[in-house]
């Protein structure tokens, strides 16, 4: 049973089955994966059972035996597949969409269906995307407006860190999605810190912002506050739902309560600046240190409530100073 369970969990991730240390000309190689981790050259040859988790489109079509996706679904600034294309000019391989049209009729799939981000479904177009008005909404428009729930929280103090995101030391998150847009919101230790906003300040459609510059502001009776922006880029879509209903971050922080979704060509690199999940649970637990300190200060050490700080921190105890919680917390 243990073996079985092992081999499942093997065939879902698709790592590699084996590996073994090497040398540089054994990067040369083309039926090992080569990679070079302090110093050392270590060979991974790929699993034939295994899956990839992020299916490259190159591997579906099956000019590649192996290749997962790393750049989200952003073809457009994938250097693998500019390489790729590069090949297929010089006459070295087919394209993926030459592959693709090789196949029969109920085979020729949407590359969003082959690489598993919708459900099966037929290529109307012969593989020229740039004419399908499916792939222009799919990428335009429902991708943007969709947004996707985190599959793993942790909670730190009461407070959620969801899986899979990034955050930046002003208390706003970004995640990456397919197609290479970047979501954007506050996060949930902010929206409880400062209580239900009256109102938000969300950039326009087509404003480019700056990372570490302010991205937004909220409103709460007299008091304001503006949000540094997690990353740089161009706005393409607002949440519409929170200008109705505010309230709506402080119920669904990392869900419906996003603000707003941009794109960076320069993906990585402005991923680089910020916290990882890993990072950002060990920077929580910080920051509810830090609050908890300033909490004592004024209220004594039993406002805390049994190691579980209240939804509306700044409501309930207003002598914090709505001035020093955003200095301190949103750098702002």
């Amino acid at each position: 049973m243990a073996k079985e369970r092992k081999e499942k969990v093997r065939d879902r991730i698709g790592y590699g089955s084996s590996y073994r240390k090497g040398a540089s000309h054994d990067l040369k190689g083309k039926e090992e994966i080569g990679a070079v981790l302090g110093g050392q050259v270590w060979m991974v040859k790929p699993d034939k059972k295994g899956q990839s988790a992020n299916p490259c489109i190159w591997m579906q079509a099956g000019v590649v035996d192996f290749k997962n996706c790393n750049n989200f679904y952003d073809c457009t600034t994938c250097k693998y597949d500019l390489g790729m294309r590069k090949k297929a000019a010089q006459g070295k391989q087919m394209t993926w969409q030459d592959a693709m049209r090789r196949r029969s009729g109920l085979e020729r799939v949407c590359r969003h269906s082959l690489t598993g981000r919708i459900a099966k479904r037929q290529c109307a177009y012969d593989y020229e995307c740039s004419h399908c008005d499916f792939d222009q909404f799919f990428e335009d428009v429902w991708t943007t407006k969709t947004r996707t729930l985190p599959t793993e929280v942790h909670r730190v103090k009461g407070f959620e860190v969801p899986m899979g995101y990034y955050f930046h030391n002003g208390h706003a998150w970004a995640r990456i999605e397919s197609g290479g847009y970047i979501r954007v919101g506050m996060d949930d230790f902010a929206l409880k810190l400062l209580g239900k906003a009256d109102g938000f300040d969300l950039p326009l459609m087509g404003k480019e912002l700056d990372q570490d510059t302010p991205g937004w502001g909220l409103q709460r009776g007299n008091n304001a506050a503006d949000v540094l922006s997690p990353v740089g880029g161009v706005i393409v879509e607002v949440n519409a739902s929170v200008r109705e209903d505010s309230g709506l971050t402080n119920r669904e922080p990392y869900g419906d309560g996003w603000l707003f979704v941009l794109r960076n060509p320069a993906l990585k690199k402005t991923m680089k600046n910020l916290m990882d999940d890993t990072t950002g649970l060990a920077w929580m637990d910080s920051e509810v240190a830090k609050l908890e300190g300033m909490i004592e200060e004024v209220a004594g050490p039993l406002a805390a409530d049994g190691g579980h700080l209240a939804n509306d921190i700044f409501g309930n105890l207003p002598d914090l100073g709505w001035g020093n919680l955003t200095r301190t917390f949103l750098k702002t």
